[in-house]
């Protein structure tokens, strides 16, 4: 707890001090201290925690309750503080971290596994985000929109740093995102995608009202993972208005963070088949491969099909690594689109086989224009039904 200045009797020397932003320690210089505060954003500096360290939490009292905590420690007895670089200032700001008490007893506790370049690794990781994210102005800010359905009956969390990582150079409006969560449909019903789908409809109003998020942040992201149909109903009730975003979860990382550079991926458009037809299939082979014999009868009989799929390389679950990936599959979705519409004029419908990642089917429901483009009829490659059943249309 934060501390006055004492005599060598431990009685207080008249007026006391006025208290530091943090817990006073070996005589640390009270300019080092205040930069230690301002570095951590008044926050636990532990990976993890983010604790803010001047309001108590339950009754949200104003106070001080950090410690400016020292990684190599004050003396060579103590956690670290045999360290063969011990720092010639002790009281360095590099060699102090702001924590919560919890954590600053935990590490002194248990040396051996924070050690000296674990602790510097958390300190340099936090501050650089508290550096980062200060710096952002008000235009920067995001509607984080998380997507939640049950795939083959798991469902998976996004933790926020994960978020606001993701989302970086804009961030959150709020620590709460808005959430669209289905997971408690059955989904074994068979009005599941038809409740799902107005569920879905029902929330991304609520969205984009006039006193909605999207609609004060004016930018939308978009976290998602389900059901390939109900993904594409979801971009499909998104405004046309208000940027989106829709992101990418990396297996390889486990994160939702855009890979910073790589091989572009190119896409190629081409029909599978010959002859004429009234009505139309455009099969997606980008996650996996969808051969022709994969698809109905009635629709390798009857329809004119054509493929989205990668150029150069093998349909993969990993290939979406790059936000320009995402932008390059829009151009050609698009120009697909146009083909189509070119060679056979106006058309009711479209049917839909889609094998790809979670933000190119939010993409495919969102870039139709009403009044312009079909609709979509969704298939999707259902196992336990046999191959692949139209769930939906959007």
């Amino acid at each position: 707890m934060p501390i006055s200045r004492t005599t060598k009797s431990g009685r207080s020397a008249g007026k006391p001090r006025v208290q530091s932003p943090v817990v006073s320690a070996r005589d640390i210089p009270h300019r080092v201290r205040l930069l230690l505060c301002v570095h951590a954003g008044g926050r636990c500096e532990f990976d993890g925690c983010n604790t803010y360290l001047f309001e108590e939490s339950l009754t949200l009292t104003d106070g001080n309750f950090g410690a400016a905590a020292h990684i190599v420690a004050f003396r060579e007895q103590g956690p670290r503080g045999g360290d063969a670089n011990r720092p010639a200032n002790i009281n360095q700001l590099a060699n102090l971290m702001l924590l919560c008490p919890t954590h600053h007893k935990l590490i002194d506790d248990h040396p051996a596994d924070y050690t000296r370049s674990t602790l510097e690794s958390y300190k340099t990781a936090h501050e650089d985000r508290i550096k980062h994210v200060t710096s952002l102005g008000p235009d920067r800010k995001t509607a984080v929109v998380v997507f939640k359905a049950l795939i083959r009956g798991q469902i998976v969390g996004i933790p926020y740093h994960q978020i606001a990582e993701a989302t970086a150079p804009r961030f959150p409006t709020t620590r709460q995102p808005f959430t669209i969560d289905l997971a408690g449909l059955p989904a074994d019903d068979r009005a599941f995608y038809k409740t799902a789908c107005t569920t879905i409809k029902r929330r991304v109003q609520d969205l984009f009202s006039p006193e909605g998020e999207a609609v004060k942040a004016a930018h939308v992201s978009i976290f998602a993972i389900g059901p390939i149909p109900l993904l594409m109903c979801l971009g499909r009730q998104l405004s046309n208005k208000v940027a989106s975003d829709p992101h990418q979860r990396h297996r390889d990382t486990e994160s939702w963070t855009w890979k910073p550079d790589g091989v572009p991926v190119k896409y190629r458009f081409r029909r599978m088949n010959r002859g004429r037809f009234k009505k139309v299939a455009l099969v997606l082979s980008l996650s996996g491969t969808i051969r022709r014999q994969d698809l109905p009868a009635d629709i390798r009989t009857s329809s004119a099909i054509y493929e989205i799929t990668l150029d150069g390389t093998t349909p993969q679950t990993t290939f979406l690594q790059q936000k320009r990936d995402l932008d390059a599959f829009r151009a050609v979705y698009q120009e697909a689109i146009a083909t189509i519409l070119q060679t056979h004029g106006p058309l009711d419908t479209i049917d839909l086989f889609p094998a790809v990642p979670a933000p190119i089917a939010v993409l495919c429901g969102r870039e139709l224009l009403p009044k312009v483009h079909p609709k979509l009829r969704v298939y999707d490659n259902d196992r336990d039904a046999g191959g692949f059943t139209f769930k939906l249309e959007v």
